[in-house]
């Protein structure tokens, strides 16, 4: 469950016209603070953020699911779940006890370096390459196309 604070700040940059990956920043943001503080541990920085993501769009920010071809068809429909029960259109169920107390267990054993300044560093580098990548084919395939 997102602080109070978190969901405060997010509304507040929503209300302020900012764009909804701008407010999820929020929720990525406490995600990492709780892996700093020992709450529960991530596989990877990756993975802290698709947490933090995911909790921002049950939270209400209408932030978009991935598009098809970018990321697998399991963690589209996840994301396109977790947008319909922040928007309303889904009714929220909460996992049983006995799975909810597997997933934390199983974070708590993962390891808490995925939010240490270098892992969400060779993140964002490894985001911006594969960003730059395809703009680069999208321009050269205009260049081709306008010949």
């Amino acid at each position: 469950m997102p602080s109070k604070t978190t969901v405060q700040r997010a509304k507040a940059d929503l209300r302020a016209g900012k764009k909804p990956s701008t407010a999820a920043g929020e929720f990525v943001r406490e995600e990492m603070e709780h892996i700093r503080e020992g709450k529960h541990g991530a596989r990877s920085a990756k993975q802290a953020i698709a947490i933090g993501l995911s909790k921002a769009r049950r939270s209400g920010v209408p932030l978009q699911p991935p598009e098809e071809g970018t990321t697998s068809r399991r963690t589209r429909k996840s994301a396109k779940r977790d947008l319909e029960v922040g928007q309303g259109r889904r009714k929220r169920r909460s996992p049983s006890a006995r799975r909810r107390r597997a997933t934390a267990k199983a974070l708590r054993n993962e390891p808490r370096s995925a939010a240490s300044h270098r892992a969400l560093s060779r993140q964002a580098k490894q985001a911006s390459r594969r960003r730059r990548r395809t703009t680069t084919a999208k321009s050269t395939r205009r260049k081709r196309a306008s010949r």
